[in-house]
């Protein structure tokens, strides 16, 4: 059989029809922007982390884009093509002034910021960013096992732990909050660990009663998700951390929320 240019031009058209509606019907959920910029402390667990929850992009069905160059991402046309920026173990002064405003005003518009351990030991002159996040650390003993207590179960990725359970971690005692109407996911229980710590200038005894590890809030017009888990490289080979993570990457990005019970 002969192919006249015709033909040819109709298998082409037709083969590419195909590999479009192809293309859609494998079209990801959302995308995510995974940020690891450190200026200060940079844990061995972030390259862990990158891996898992790349893993997680491909178990959900979610894009995932990993940079540590803030140039490259944060400014409003590269922020736009995301539902949710992920801070994962960033420290210090990582964003500056532009960058900053850009990424205020992805918020803004609906964005959602999940953070992850030392995102809350980040940016601590930029008010804004510290209202999102909603406490800023302050000191840790040393890595520890402790108990961790369910605050409330009906939130994506909750429904996995038990409501009390052993965890081993750096706990990090928080300053003051920073926002109101924080609605607390995770909490320690200070009487299974040794909360006191001493690093000479800075001392710390503890939160007492209530110590909170996880927590998430509406702010500014997007959302806003943290936990302090995730230290320890091993950490983020956990199947129920890692289920908690994407719990609050996919309310974050998506606003859906979950019930337990």
């Amino acid at each position: 059989m002969v192919f006249t240019p015709l033909m040819k031009f109709l298998r082409l058209f037709t083969l590419f029809s195909v590999l479009l509606v192809a293309g859609s019907l494998r079209a990801a959920q959302f995308d995510a922007l995974l940020f690891s910029k450190t200026a200060g402390w940079h844990h061995d667990s972030i390259n862990a982390g990158v891996t898992a929850i790349r893993q997680l992009g491909q178990l959900h069905d979610f894009n995932v884009f990993w940079t540590e160059d803030a140039n490259r991402v944060f400014n409003d046309r590269e922020l736009s093509k995301y539902k949710v920026v992920i801070f994962l173990c960033t420290t210090g002064d990582v964003l500056n002034d532009e960058q900053q405003a850009a990424f205020e005003r992805f918020i803004k518009n609906g964005g959602g910021f999940v953070g992850i351990h030392s995102a809350s030991d980040t940016e601590y002159d930029w008010e804004w960013y510290t209202k999102m996040v909603g406490y800023m650390f302050h000191v840790h003993p040393a890595v520890q096992t402790a108990t961790l207590k369910v605050e409330d179960p009906n939130f994506p990725g909750m429904d996995r732990f038990a409501k009390r359970f052993l965890f081993t971690e750096e706990w990090y005692e928080f300053g003051a909050p920073k926002s109101e109407g924080l609605k607390f996911l995770l909490s320690v229980d200070e009487k299974t660990y040794k909360p006191a710590a001493d690093w000479g200038r800075v001392k710390g005894k503890g939160m007492g009663d209530f110590h909170p590890i996880a927590w998430y809030h509406n702010y500014d017009g997007g959302r806003a998700f943290y936990t302090a888990l995730g230290h320890i490289p091993a950490t983020f080979g956990d199947a129920n951390f890692m289920h908690h993570i994407y719990g609050g990457i996919y309310w974050a990005a998506t606003g859906n929320g979950f019930t337990a019970e």
